[in-house]
């Protein structure tokens, strides 16, 4: 192992490696790569930079701390947006995909960000058998066995997740605005992509069943550049509330215009408006008071986080989000998984890892106990619901002290 920096050659062999994501390595260490799958351009970038920095301090530490013999791993960062959709791309999407099947020195990949992104991904992995853990996504169409032939035609389950699907999070949400906020009269909008759609549709079906009455539903163009319309529209049928199902591009806009035109509704969204690209986007006093979910446990305030929140910000110099963990436990199952596969004598590879990934078990980590079911959802099912709530004394992308953690949404019954 180089552990010391007595020439020229080996400083300069150091820095190579520094520079592809790899620490300095032992001689004889096979090197295998993981993709970090994310949306790193456009309305959605910083949370993006927070959630691949997570993976990333996971890779590191395992990395520097040999975890597992013989082998180091190294990250390769790809980015699913595109300056032209300002947001996530799925054509991008597919062919980081494709990128990443055909180099086989990947053996398992952390993304992507996007559940429009994972629609386009996840049968291109299926197909060569590359398990990726998605910190974020939460469609669940791309894990439920109905839709087995279009998103994972190889037969095997390949999309993991660290996070529970919008099948929780809608229904969930829901149920709070029916329970503590006693909401009765709601209109729900969606930005027209897959993540939207599917988690309006699943909040849509369980606020029907609460008797939350739905005076419309209406789909917004991520693109255009005045909601002014649709937002007059709804003030005209006076609802208790609004919800949007959506991400940033659509949110910030909706967001700045509702404030002016229906101020004294209820607004609520999901996870897609969780962050600190909504909070820069918008600003106060415009964000003051919406609504978020978060699609599992909240934890960056949580005193076991403590060291991962410090070394996370001594490392990149900005702090964590909660997918920030999301993403750094899914690394550490990825590590975990080659570790199990080396103490049983077996080659990290990503056949071996696929199988490896699906039967993982690990009895405690930042976000509890980690097992993932058949189809590779995780079976560790929590809904964390935040209201916007301005301290000044804080700057404005400050995600955990301008989203107030609220607590866990009541589950669907």
């Amino acid at each position: 192992m180089i552990t010391r920096r007595s020439s020229f050659k080996a400083a300069a062999g150091i820095a190579a490696a520094a520079a592809v994501g790899i620490e300095p390595a032992f001689a004889a260490d096979k090197v295998v790569k993981i993709g970090i799958n994310l949306s790193l351009t456009g309305a959605d970038a910083d949370s993006a930079a927070r959630v691949a920095n997570g993976a990333i301090l996971a890779i590191d530490e395992a990395n520097a701390a040999k975890s597992v013999k013989g082998y180091t791993f190294q990250y390769v960062k790809f980015d699913d947006a595109t300056a032209t959709a300002g947001q996530y791309d799925p054509a991008q999407a597919a062919t980081n995909a494709r990128k990443m099947v055909s180099d086989k020195d990947f053996v398992a990949a952390i993304g992507p960000q996007m559940s429009g992104a994972g629609k386009a991904m996840a049968p291109i992995l299926s197909w060569g058998d590359l398990a990726t853990i998605t910190p974020s996504s939460t469609n669940p169409d791309i894990t439920d066995p109905k839709f087995a032939a279009q998103y994972k035609p190889a037969g095997k389950a390949i999309y993991f997740r660290t996070v529970a699907t919008d099948a929780y999070q809608g229904p969930n949400m829901a149920n709070y605005m029916c329970d503590v906020l006693k909401v009765k009269t709601i209109f729900v909008l969606d930005d027209s992509g897959a993540y939207g759609v599917g988690i309006a549709d699943a909040f849509q079906g369980q606020a029907e069943k609460r008797g939350i009455k739905v005076l419309g539903r209406d789909r917004l163009d991520p693109k255009a550049a005045d909601y002014a319309a649709i937002l007059t529209k709804i003030k005209s049928l006076n609802p208790d509330a609004l919800y949007y199902g959506g991400v940033g591009q659509a949110a910030v806009k909706l967001m700045k215009q509702s404030y002016e035109i229906i101020p004294n509704v209820i607004k609520a969204g999901g996870d897609g408006i969780y962050g600190a690209d909504t909070l820069k986007g918008v600003g106060f006093p415009a964000v003051n008071g919406w609504y978020a979910t978060n699609a599992g446990p909240h934890v960056t305030e949580d005193p076991k986080a403590k060291k991962f929140t410090e070394d996370f910000n001594k490392k990149f110099n900005m702090f964590p989000i909660d997918y920030s963990i999301t993403a750094y436990v899914g690394a550490q199952v990825v590590i975990a998984a080659a570790k199990g596969l080396v103490a049983a004598g077996k080659p990290v590879t990503r056949a071996t890892m696929h199988e490896a990934i699906g039967g993982i078990k690990l009895a405690d980590s930042l976000i509890g106990p980690i097992e993932f079911d058949e189809n590779g959802d995780v079976k560790n099912k929590i809904i964390s619901v935040f209201q916007v709530k301005e301290d000044k004394s804080k700057p404005v992308d400050d995600v955990d002290s301008q989203f107030k953690y609220i607590g866990v949404a009541q589950a669907v019954s």
